[in-house]
């Protein structure tokens, strides 16, 4: 099972999530999807639509900072050498419109999901180390067979 990571786009307001394979890095993603993304943002936002070079920014969702104090859309972050800027200069049709025509919307838990993938990482570490455990123990009588031997 393909574990995903989380990227999380965004200006003023309007997000878009990307989801990449577990050991992934933000500077992984290519570089043609991050301008869609961008320009996805750009065109979905009121203020976005109205102005030339926007910087989108862009971060792993695990570092977003959300405190009850913010209002709805509003995000900080927990490290902002974590966070990534890129420019748009202006809206590309031809990028909107081909995403439009694919276009899935979805309010994934993902609170739900983040605890989903750390009980099955836990799992996964449980399970090596029993693996790792009974091949110890088999080293361990292999050798003890071999001490009786000579």
């Amino acid at each position: 099972m393909a574990r995903e990571l989380h990227f999380l786009f965004c200006v003023w307001h309007w997000q878009v999530c990307l989801c990449g394979l577990q050991g992934q890095s933000i500077d992984d993603i290519p570089t043609a999807v991050l301008e869609d993304a961008a320009q996805l943002v750009k065109a979905n936002s009121i203020q976005g639509t109205k102005m030339n070079d926007i910087d989108v920014i862009y971060t792993m969702w695990s570092n977003l900072k959300k405190t009850e104090v913010m209002v709805e859309g509003q995000v900080g972050f927990f490290n902002d050498k974590e966070v990534r800027k890129l420019r748009v200069a202006k809206r590309i049709n031809e990028i909107v419109n081909r995403l439009n025509k694919t276009k899935q919307e979805a309010q994934p838990d993902l609170q739900a999901e983040r605890e989903e993938r750390d009980r099955s990482e836990r799992e996964d570490k449980k399970r090596l180390l029993r693996e790792q455990k009974e091949r110890e123990k088999e080293e361990e009588k292999r050798k003890q067979e071999e001490a009786e031997l000579r």
